[in-house]
C-alpha cells in the first residue's frame, strides 16, 4: 500500500537515479550504493514530487478486468499477492509476491537509446517454509525498456523479467503467478473466488488529512490457489488461498507518520478481515487507520472497520538479529461491533525481508471467536518503520535458521 499496503514502492523513488544509470538492469541484490551504509527510512522513501501526476481525490468507478491492468498517469502502483499453501500431508508454506511500478517523470522524454525509460519496476518475492523454519526473500529491479518489465490490461500481464502475473488463457482467469530464484520457485494458478471489494470510501483509501494523499484500493480476499513450490531442490504440489491487493496513487506519508501494521486474515467461517494501523512517531495510531470485514459469501455486505472500532493489543515482540529492529510478534484484535476476538501469531518469528527498506512481512495463524463461536485461520501481516537503522545491513537473499518453537507453532 502507499501509506497502507505497498511500503517499498516508495523506495524506487530513491533508487531510480541509480537504477536508470546502471547497465545491469535486473537485480536480485540491493544496489551497491545502499550497501555502504546510511539511513533509508520508510518516511524518506515515500517522499517525492507529486507535480504533473494524477492524484486520488474523489471516489471513482472501478471496471474489471481493466483495473487489474496499469494506471500510468499515477506515480506509483503495485500488484500484491500473499497466500498460505499446503501439501496433501499438511506441509505449510507462505508466500509473498509483489510487483511495483514507479514513474520517473510524469511524461516520457524523447530518448535516442532503446534503453531509455520513464518507468522502473521493482519486485519482492518471499517464501516461508514453516516446517523447516526457512525464509527465502529476494528483491529485483528493472526499467521499462526492451520488454524487460511492464504491464498490460488485455490480456492481463505484469512482469519483471521472468517474474510475472498473467492471464493463463483468453480471459483474465485463472491468473498465473511465476517467480523463481536460485533457492525457490513458485508457480500458481489463482481463481477469483469472491468478487473484488473496495477499500475506504468506495475504493478511495484516504491516508492522511491532505486531499489527494490517498490511493485507489481494492482487494480480492479469498482466491483458491493451486500449483507448486520448489525449495531446497524439492518440488511440492500445494493448494490453498491467496489474497490480492491492488493500489495506485500519487501519495506520501503524513508529516508525523512513520509506518504501519497491516493485517489480511482469512477466517475459518468464510469471512476475511483487513486492517491497517498507521503509526505516529510516538507509536500512537493515526486517525486514518482503517479496515474492512468481508462476510462469508452470500451473507451480506462488507463492513467498514474504523480506528475506534478496532482494539489492537501487542502481546509479544521479536527483536531481529539482522537489523536490530524490534517488531510486534503477537496480537489480540477485538472488534466488538462484529463480535470478533482474535489472537494472531506469526508462524515463523524471522520473516524480515532483507531488502532496500527493511520490513517484516510473513504468514500468521489465528484463533479466537466470532459471536462466541470458535474460529481459526491464516493470514499475512506487514510491519514497517520498525528497523530504520544506520550503517551496513545484511541484505543477501537466503534461507534463515531454525525458528523459535514458541512463536512458530502451527495454529490450526
Amino acid at each position: 500500500m502507499s501509506n497502507g499496503r505497498g511500503l517499498v514502492v516508495g523506495t524506487v523513488v530513491v533508487l531510480v537515479g541509480l537504477a536508470a544509470a546502471v547497465v545491469a538492469i535486473t537485480r536480485e541484490q540491493p544496489l551497491p550504493a545502499l550497501r555502504q551504509g546510511g539511513t533509508l527510512t520508510v518516511a524518506s522513501a515515500m517522499s517525492g514530487s507529486t507535480e504533473g501526476y494524477a492524484r486520488a481525490k474523489e471516489p471513482r468507478d472501478f471496471h474489471f478486468p481493466e483495473d487489474h491492468g496499469p494506471h500510468p498517469e499515477y506515480r506509483t502502483e503495485w500488484w500484491y499477492w500473499t497466500g498460505n499453501l499446503e501439501t496433501e500431508d499438511g506441509r505449510a508454506f507462505g508466500y509473498q509476491f509483489t510487483l511495483f511500478r514507479n514513474a520517473l517523470a510524469p511524461e516520457a522524454a524523447p530518448r535516442d537509446s532503446a534503453w531509455g525509460a520513464s518507468q522502473v519496476y521493482m519486485g519482492h518475492f518471499a517464501v516461508t517454509d514453516v516446517a523447516s523454519g526457512g525464509f527465502h526473500a529476494s528483491e529485483r529491479f528493472s526499467r521499462v525498456a526492451l520488454g524487460l518489465s511492464g504491464a498490460t490490461s488485455q490480456p492481463f500481464k505484469v512482469w519483471l523479467e521472468d517474474w510475472e502475473a498473467a492471464s493463463a488463457g483468453p480471459s483474465t482467469w485463472p491468473m498465473r503467478l511465476r517467480a523463481r530464484t536460485d533457492a525457490v520457485t513458485l508457480e500458481l494458478l489463482l481463481e477469483p473466488g469472491k468478487p473484488p471489494v473496495l477499500q475506504g470510501d468506495r475504493g478511495l483509501s484516504q491516508k492522511s488529512a491532505e486531499r489527494g494523499n490517498a490511493s485507489y484500493y481494492y482487494s480480492m480476499t479469498r482466491m483458491p490457489s493451486r500449483g507448486t513450490v520448489r525449495v531446497d531442490g524439492r518440488t511440492y504440489a500445494v493448494k490453498g488461498h491467496s489474497w490480492m491487493d491492488r493500489e495506485w496513487s500519487t501519495s506520501a506519508l503524513g508529516a508525523t507518520q512513520v509506518g504501519w501494521d497491516w493485517f489480511s486474515l482469512q477466517l475459518s467461517d468464510g469471512s476475511e478481515l483487513m486492517y491497517y494501523q498507521l503509526r505516529h512517531r510516538d507509536g500512537s495510531p493515526d486517525a486514518f487507520s482503517t479496515g474492512l470485514w468481508v462476510p462469508p459469501e452470500g451473507t451480506g455486505e462488507a463492513v467498514h472497520v474504523g480506528r475506534d472500532d478496532m482494539k489492537l493489543t501487542v502481546l509479544d515482540t521479536w527483536k531481529s538479529p539482522h537489523s536490530g529492529g524490534e517488531y510486534p510478534s503477537r496480537w489480540r484484535m477485538q472488534v466488538d461491533s462484529l463480535g470478533l476476538d482474535l489472537t494472531v501469531t506469526p508462524r515463523l518469528a524471522d520473516q524480515e525481508l532483507p531488502v532496500s527498506v527493511l520490513y517484516w512481512e510473513g504468514t500468521v495463524g489465528l484463533e479466537g471467536t466470532r459471536a462466541g463461536q470458535p474460529l481459526t485461520g491464516r493470514g499475512y501481516v506487514e510491519l514497517t518503520g520498525y528497523a530504520d537503522t544506520q550503517g551496513p545491513r545484511r541484505r543477501e537473499s537466503q534461507a534463515r535458521g531454525a525458528p523459535d518453537a514458541q512463536t512458530t507453532q502451527n495454529i490450526r
